[in-house]
């Protein structure tokens, strides 16, 4: 799969705007940078090309290895550092150590990957981790969330792997593919997301130009905010 540039952003919430006809076009705010390039790696250096970058200001609780190599950058402290990997070395050279970038990579009615973690839901029945029906809920059945039977007994007498059961439900690292941008707001480091994104409010997330985008970015016409 190719890799493509990005940043590293933090959901803020769902809202909607609305498109000139009237209609209205659900979106998810991300703050999306500035991240800067503390590190670049290449194919001949450390076997793959990619660019570390980080985000968000860190002013106390800085191990001394994670100093020296922000202190070697030459950049301030960053609560976040992740690697995004690039197909090409062309592509890795075109990035400095302190170069800032920022939401205006992306334009409108471009098409984006979004990767986050889903909302933890602690341990779950199977009724709501997989949709069963259960039981009858009339009185007297004593039968109506519980799992029931599993398996066969004398043949094979176990439970085939996989079989869907309770057990611990999100937390999970989802990517949403083809996304597009419906606004970029560069002076606040917004991007505005047709749809919905995995996460909670305030959770990390990782944005890439789309990997297996199939035809040219259409504009989305939307009402611009006055």
């Amino acid at each position: 799969m190719a890799r493509k540039e990005g940043l590293i952003g933090r959901k803020v919430g769902m809202t909607q705007v609305f498109a000139d006809d009237g209609s209205h076009v659900p979106v998810t705010v991300i703050e999306a940078g500035p991240c800067t390039v503390i590190g670049i790696k290449t194919a001949e250096s450390h076997g793959y090309d990619a660019v570390e970058l980080g985000f968000g200001a860190k002013k106390k609780n800085v191990s001394k290895p994670a100093a020296g190599v922000f202190k070697k950058a030459n950049v301030a402290p960053m609560q976040v550092v992740r690697e995004m990997r690039l197909e090409k070395t062309e592509k890795v050279q075109a990035y400095q150590v302190g170069q800032a970038l920022t939401v205006e990579m992306f334009a409108p009615g471009e098409l984006i990957d979004v990767v986050g973690v889903t909302k933890g839901k602690g341990f779950q029945g199977g009724v709501k981790r997989y949709g069963w029906y259960g039981g009858d809920a009339t009185h007297g059945s004593m039968f109506h969330r519980a799992p029931g039977s599993i398996g066969a007994s004398s043949d094979p007498s176990r439970v085939w792997p996989g079989h869907h059961l309770p057990g611990r439900m999100g937390g999970d690292r989802r990517t949403v593919l083809n996304l597009s941008v419906v606004r970029v707001m560069a002076e606040q480091n917004l991007l505005l997301v047709r749809g919905a994104v995995p996460g909670a409010n305030g959770s990390l997330v990782m944005l890439r130009k789309s990997v297996k985008a199939t035809k040219a970015p259409q504009p989305q016409k939307v009402a611009e905010k006055k």
